[in-house]
């Protein structure tokens, strides 16, 4: 295929560009290392697992529910906060509670070298770094999210005969700060985990008997 003259001068420009776009490479393969890295506290728990990756887009999409619910004008960055929360554990993994009483880890260590590799790095360190003081509404509404989150595992835990996950979430509901959160927590455990998908369709498990 032949290509014109301004057409192959700029991809030529662009691929001697000093680094290109090597850091924001390295960056998606960082965050690549989320999926890989697990939620330590199921190790306490007995069951379940979950990646930070999975935690993360769970986070995010109840952090989006619940600027909604809470008539919060800019759900876009409560989005952001839920995405960008954990990242700093592509290099630190996931401490858990009992981690942290003993083990202290630089996550805004982690945080600022990662912002420096990137154009857009000083936007989401500010936005981490909102998440973590926690004092703005969106902050606030991203942590709920953070917790709903943990309870909707804890109760599928529970429903599935963990005795030990009824506990756990009695001090995941005093972590919630929002009243929309705490409704909806509320919700959460009053619902079968798995009435999603069975309760109501007996339908699709009938078997249908060919005449």
């Amino acid at each position: 295929m032949k290509m014109d003259a301004t057409s192959s001068g700029d991809q030529s420009k662009e691929r001697q560009t000093p680094n290109g776009h090597k850091n924001i490479a390295n960056f998606f393969f960082e965050l690549g290392m989320l999926k890989k890295t697990p939620r330590s506290g199921f190790q306490f728990l007995g069951s379940g697992r979950q990646s930070v990756a999975a935690h993360s887009f769970r986070v995010a999409m109840i952090g989006y529910t619940l600027s909604h619910l809470a008539e919060y004008p800019d759900c876009f960055r409560v989005v952001c906060l839920c995405l960008f929360h954990d990242v700093p554990e592509a290099r630190t993994g996931d401490l858990n509670y009992v981690n942290k009483h003993y083990v202290q880890v630089d996550e805004k260590g982690a945080m600022q070298d990662l912002a420096r590799s990137l154009p857009f790095g000083a936007d989401i360190e500010a936005l981490w770094e909102e998440y973590r003081q926690g004092e703005s509404t969106a902050a606030k509404l991203a942590h709920d999210a953070d917790q709903l989150d943990l309870i909707l595992e804890l109760k599928e835990q529970q429903d599935l005969g963990n005795s030990y996950a009824a506990r756990w979430i009695h001090f995941a509901l005093k972590r919630l700060q929002t009243q929309i959160g705490r409704d909806l927590a509320a919700q959460i455990l009053e619902t079968d985990s798995s009435s999603w998908w069975f309760e109501g369709n007996d339908h699709w498990w009938e078997r249908h008997h060919v005449p």
